[in-house]
């Protein structure tokens, strides 16, 4: 995009600065793993890195976590020399967050470059301070010209895979990192709280696995505790840290945050868990969640027992595009074999739906990113007879959860919503599928595309079936053809969005780790159906 402002992306010192701070995964201790619980000897120290989320044209929020106590303090700049600097005092940073934190930056430079670096300061002695962390973003832009290119992808040390320092950890993090992108959308799935670790796994061709271990990834999370240590693991990777300090995230759930599969009201049959209750489960989740990354929630804390959080939402990213990141797992119904002829809850819920509609109806982005985190018309089992996602396999009229998306679609098509395309990842490989009435039992609905991709550092497997009822084509698609194939043995996938600030025209690449583009499509702006 030639109106982007030049940036250098390998080279950044307030990048290399906060990366240097931290030493590489695999000689972090065990130790730091766990909640500082005691006042330690020394300065307040941040060796868990810097991200920032919630961006829009002329706000962000950072985080932070300390090794104890501490208050934040944040300043801002537009050059790396942090002449003329802005400092904004942020909270007094403790136990009852995990010893996490955030400050929300106001006012700044629409479609410009911040630099900022987070300090911790002793709140006994405000001279006693750590030494600092720096990290840059972007701002959304203010003007259609400047164009936006983002990335996405999910699913986070499943299946057994957790960080690797024979291999350099998870190393995708940092090829993701040099292509510079305006953020990252995770698509759920951001950890596996319900995947304990092994110290090795032996391959089947005879090479051995190793992972980084905590306490925490030794056995399923229940405990807060043990939840904040599953959100924590992931930091301990440098080159996630790097990603971090760069790349503004929009963060969504899925199910692997809490238990696989899980659904309100849900109660356990499994030995593993000594507490069954699922919704326990994920308010714990909920609110170690809001304490390691830097979203704002629109009904007050996360995991909140007086409200209830709200995790679906719109990300505003300048003229081109909204993001609409749903929440397909905290207000569905429960599994199912999912063919009753009514369903007014759904994936979604009546009240998500409800917002979803009018959110897209009152968009006046050219692009309108639907931010799932399942597919639409991928097959996706829960035991025998019970379905995960949205189809079931039955290729007739709508039934079930299908009955929801089916009046969303039918809303899209008749409201004229122009630009919409639907990212996911969740079923760990990556395809594109373009949905079309030509081919589908239900009719009334304008042509839209589906792209997946993932996993980013977890299991790979063959793809999914289709469900003929939106009629989907796979018109392209990458996967292992065995479960559960390590990133040994198979590269790790991500997709990258670009959107064109002359023509506005939208760009999809779905990329392999190390393997360059598999995959592109553009799309024209202005379109009901693509």
């Amino acid at each position: 995009m030639p109106h982007r402002p030049h940036i250098p992306s390998p080279g950044r010192r307030t990048v290399l600065r906060g990366s240097l701070l931290v030493p590489a995964a695999a000689a972090l201790p065990v130790a730091v793993g766990a909640a500082p619980a005691l006042a330690l000897a020394g300065r307040p120290e941040a060796a868990w890195g810097v991200q920032v989320g919630s961006v829009t044209a002329s706000s962000a929020l950072v985080w932070v976590r300390s090794d104890r106590p501490a208050r934040m303090l944040v300043e801002t700049a537009s050059t790396e020399s942090f002449r003329r600097a802005r400092r904004w005092y942020g909270p007094l940073i403790g136990s009852g967050s995990d010893f996490t934190g955030t400050t929300p930056l106001y006012g700044l430079p629409a479609g410009e470059q911040v630099h900022y670096r987070v300090t911790l300061a002793d709140p006994g002695d405000p001279r006693r301070t750590g030494k600092p962390v720096y990290g840059t973003f972007r701002t959304a832009p203010a003007r259609r010209r400047d164009g936006v290119r983002f990335l996405w992808s999910g699913d986070i040390a499943g299946q057994g895979w957790g960080i690797n320092p024979d291999i350099g950890g998870y190393r995708v993090y940092e090829e993701m990192r040099r292509l510079d992108p305006d953020f990252f959308l995770c698509s759920g799935d951001t950890v596996y709280a319900d995947g304990p670790l092994q110290p090795s796994v032996t391959l089947p061709d005879g090479r051995v696995w190793r992972n980084v271990m905590t306490e925490e990834k030794a056995k399923v999370a229940e405990t807060l505790d043990e939840y904040r240590g599953n959100f924590r693991y992931n930091l301990l990777d440098r080159n996630v840290r790097r990603f971090n300090a760069q790349v503004p995230s929009v963060v969504q759930w899925d199910d692997h945050e809490v238990r696989n599969n899980w659904y309100p009201g849900q109660i356990l049959d499994d030995a593993r868990y000594t507490e069954k209750n699922v919704d326990i489960l994920a308010a714990r989740s909920a609110r170690a969640f809001g304490e390691y990354f830097p979203v704002s929630a629109p009904h007050g804390s996360y995991g909140s027992s007086s409200r209830r959080s709200r995790m679906y939402r719109t990300v505003h990213h300048g003229p081109l595009l909204d993001v609409f990141v749903l929440d397909m797992r905290s207000h569905r119904n429960r599994n199912s074999p999912n063919r009753q002829a009514d369903d007014t809850t759904g994936i979604l819920g009546a009240e998500q739906l409800r917002w979803l509609k009018r959110s897209l109806a009152e968009s006046r982005a050219v692009w309108k990113v639907i931010a799932a985190d399942m597919p639409l018309g991928l097959v996706v089992p829960d035991g025998a007879t019970d379905f995960e996602a949205v189809a079931q396999g039955d290729p007739g009229a709508p039934l079930g959860r299908e009955l929801q998306i089916a009046e969303l679609l039918r809303f899209i098509k008749h409201r004229k919503v122009t630009g919409t395309l639907w990212l996911t990842a969740d079923v760990h490989y990556t395809s594109a599928q373009h949905y079309s009435p030509e081919r589908a039992a239900f009719k009334d609905f304008a042509p839209f595309w589906e792209f997946v991709s993932g996993p980013l550092a977890a299991g790979g497997f063959p793809a999914n079936g289709l469900d003929s009822t939106f009629g989907p084509d796979r018109v392209f698609v990458r996967a292992p053809d065995r479960a559960n194939v390590s990133p040994m043995e198979s590269p790790q996938f991500y997709g990258e969005v670009e959107i064109d600030g002359d023509s506005a025209e939208l760009t999809v690449r779905l990329r392999a780790e190390g393997g360059g583009v598999l995959f592109t499509k553009g799309l024209r702006p202005g379109r009901v159906g693509q």
